[in-house]
């Protein structure tokens, strides 16, 4: 369509500049359009030969976070968009603002894709809780971690328990120290040593960015390269 022709009259243009989308899976639980899936199929070629990075996304997952987790009974276009903007700013705060651990798009690219052709990424967010159980929720590395890596959190309806991550980067934002953040990493790997590929040693990546997002005192951002997708 459209986007995909952008995309490769951009690449022609400047090759050497990181491509990052964020490229939205029909589903047929939410959207009954009868040319979404054809759309989606033609689309994925060009993606594959000229995007550097793609954060999958997907209503039915973002629908489903809104309704178990932020236990909101309608959902707007808006409470999804809202979602996919947590993540979006995340993902780019630390070209934005200063930090202990910086990582731009590039450095994620470097880290994340093992093979060319293998750059489409699952995302999420923590914290993400309902408006009621707000004031109740600790807000610390460990909790952040346990949720960021948790399959209701991602926003694109593949379950990374039915594969194996080959790498995986998790942005934090606020007032953290990196050596607990190093900590919770290498937890995580150790506790679930059978969920990362074993060929691909100490395959995450953290960056930890002083400023926080509006509202929250600590946040972390997650995009993996699982084989679930």
């Amino acid at each position: 369509g459209m986007g995909t022709l952008l995309i490769s009259k951009i690449r022609e243009e400047y090759p050497d500049r990181i491509m990052c989308t964020y490229s939205v899976c029909p589903s047929p639980k939410v959207s009954d359009t009868v040319v979404e899936p054809y759309n989606a199929t033609l689309s994925v070629h060009q993606l594959v030969e000229n995007a550097d990075e793609v954060m999958c996304l997907d209503n039915e997952a973002l629908y489903d976070i809104c309704f178990r987790t932020l236990k909101l009974t309608t959902p707007t276009y808006g409470d999804l968009n809202h979602l996919v903007c947590a993540a979006m700013s995340g993902i780019t705060t630390c070209l934005r603002f200063p930090g202990q651990l910086n990582s731009d798009l590039r450095k994620i690219a470097v880290n994340l894709i093992p093979f060319p052709r293998l750059h489409f990424f699952m995302i999420g967010f923590a914290p993400l809780t309902s408006r009621g159980s707000q004031q109740y929720r600790a807000l610390t590395v460990p909790e952040l971690t346990q949720q960021q890596f948790d399959a209701k959190n991602m926003m694109c309806a593949a379950d990374p328990r039915h594969g194996r991550y080959l790498t995986a980067a998790c942005m934090f934002r606020g007032r953290m120290s990196t050596k607990e953040v190093d900590e919770q990493m290498l937890n995580v790997q150790n506790k679930n040593s059978s969920y990362f590929v074993e060929w691909i040693p100490n395959n995450i990546k953290a960056s930890v960015c002083d400023i926080p997002p509006k509202g929250l005192k600590m946040s972390t951002t997650f995009v993996g390269n699982s084989t679930a997708i």
